[in-house]
């Protein structure tokens, strides 16, 4: 009996440890092989040279070379913590005369030239005026709140620049071109009814700066996209942003799209804005880690704007019920509006709060609907508003503007608007006192409260390099810039999954304690007979 035992625990062991040995192999095809071009001919249609060089030839190796450089940017992460703009990272508010929109300075060209641009992170075009057909006024003569002249830009007065073909990847959406060779033209249309901007695409250096450990400040240059805005149009010529535009949204011609794929910062950026009308705005800023923080949600399986789940709306100490909207984050929209069912219920709801010590009066110089005038400073009772997202994370505050020097009386309004659309849109006046930052490598929008002091103050968290955990929703950091929807095969190889095959018994861990397993037990029978 003992002798079978032995046996048996022997033949156990042997088939277990040769099911151990089942194992999955797979074959790795090069990028440039023939069968991986046959594998994207199948998928594309084509494969042109461009990106299946000859192999063994110099652009073949060229193209190797800066896979290579890619990779080892992404092991060791981003070239810098955070950058900015070359003439510091301040951003400045000037009210109703630009169109209550908050402006940074930024450098273009070669030399430079400054420019006032409006901060949008609900567009992705960075364009500013340029051999102008029909732009805003530029002299600061024209503006009560300007020390200097805007400026215009022009493409043959700068070293760097070039115009964008129609060949060119990020000229995906010209209407106009007609050969590859022709300049790609432009049109943007914005949500304000008949605001545009149209001219050309061009390739320049934008002028950027970054603080090392030690605090010194570094100068860089950065190779951007921009538009040569020869004609614009609505409130582009009244007042809103003369000077141009900077656009942050998630698409691929956007600042910080070309930044984080170049290696130099983290796909994220940071928006503060703060109580006393300016703030700051830095590139690869990944915020405290005690911010909140919700997911970015996809427009139509694609995540082309930076939208948010708003499970409900609250006012005060009440929460409403059915109050929940999905809402666009939206730096370049100066207020804040809702669905027109969610504004009613709000409205309701915060006038019922506010009347039980201030009288609802019309002051027709100004957009807004709900209005309040109460005798008394201190008596006067304004409640909060609280945006709770998903996971009970929340975002207060108090989208009231009361009106300067109302000789004892207190005038407040309330600054939210009504859309037609079936999402909101979080706008600047419930941005400000916050940190918002805009993490496109986990899609998620954070923030925290803050007073928006420079990062030589010691409020900006330190970057971490960019991770790479193969998610197929993230917003790519490596890799070429390719146009929407392109489909591409992974840099370096594609693999092709073969049958699963079984390997010849080998010796091992497990083989080992069986081993030693049998010979104890093999003792103790022989000194039980």
């Amino acid at each position: 009996m003992a002798n079978f035992l032995v046996v048996l625990l022997f033949v156990a062991c042997f088939l277990v440890d040769s099911s151990v040995a089942l194992r999955l192999s797979s074959r790795l095809v090069h990028r440039f092989s023939d069968e991986a071009k046959a594998l994207w001919k199948s998928r594309n249609g084509n494969a042109s040279g461009k990106f299946w060089p000859r192999r063994n030839s110099l652009k073949y190796f060229e193209t190797l070379k800066d896979y290579d450089l890619k990779r080892r940017r992404l092991k060791i992460g981003s070239k810098y913590e955070v950058i900015f703009p070359s003439e510091g990272n301040e951003v400045v508010f000037f009210g109703n005369e630009f169109d209550w929109l908050h402006y940074t300075w930024i450098d273009i060209g070669t030399p430079s030239v400054s420019f006032l641009v409006a901060l949008d992170a609900g567009s992705d075009l960075l364009w500013v005026p340029c051999d102008c057909i029909q732009c805003a006024p530029l002299s600061a003569s024209h503006y009560s709140s300007l020390d200097r002249d805007l400026s215009a830009y022009n493409p043959a007065l700068s070293n760097t620049s070039q115009y964008l073909s129609c060949s060119h990847q990020l000229c995906a959406w010209s209407t106009t071109c007609k050969s590859p060779d022709d300049p790609c033209s432009y049109k943007r249309d914005y949500y304000t009814d008949n605001t545009s901007t149209s001219g050309f695409m061009i390739e320049d250096k934008l002028h950027l700066a970054s603080f090392s450990k030690h605090g010194t400040q570094r100068l860089l240059q950065a190779s951007v996209v921009l538009g040569c805005g020869r004609k614009q149009s609505g409130y582009y010529l009244d007042g809103a942003a003369p000077d141009g535009v900077m656009g942050l949204g998630p698409g691929n011609i956007s600042v910080p799209t070309l930044l984080a794929k170049a290696g130099l910062v983290r796909n994220t950026f940071s928006l503060c804005f703060d109580n006393n009308g300016s703030g700051r705005i830095l590139f690869g800023d990944n915020g405290p880690a005690t911010q909140q923080t919700t997911q970015f949600l996809p427009l139509f399986g694609e995540f082309d704007a930076y939208f948010v789940e708003v499970e409900s709306f609250c006012v005060g100490s009440s929460c409403l019920q059915k109050s929940g909207f999905h809402a666009l984050v939206d730096s370049g929209s100066s207020f804040t509006y809702l669905p027109t069912e969610i504004y009613k219920k709000i409205v309701f709801e915060f006038d019922k709060q506010v009347k039980l010590n201030a009288t609802r009066i019309i002051l027709q110089e100004f957009p807004w609907n709900y209005c309040y005038n109460s005798s008394s400073l201190e008596s006067s009772y304004i409640p909060s508003m609280k945006l709770v997202f998903p996971l009970n994370q929340s975002f207060i505050h108090d989208p009231v503007y009361t009106l300067p020097d109302s000789q004892g009386y207190k005038l407040f309004c309330l600054t939210l608007e009504e859309t037609d659309d079936d999402y909101g849109v979080i706008g600047q006046n419930l941005m400000v006192g916050y940190r918002l930052v805009f993490d496109r490598e986990n899609l998620q929008l954070g923030w925290s409260k803050s007073k928006c002091l420079d990062i030589n103050h010691g409020e900006a968290d330190h970057a971490k390099p960019p991770s790479n955990d193969g998610s197929p929703t993230a917003l790519p950091t490596d890799g070429h810039l390719s146009p929407p929807n392109r489909q591409e095969i992974a840099p370096t190889a594609a693999r092709a999954f073969s049958k699963s095959s079984l390997t010849a018994p080998h010796f091992s861990l497990f083989s080992c304690c069986c081993l030693r397993l049998f010979l104890l037990l093999f003792e103790f029978v022989e000194s039980m007979l």
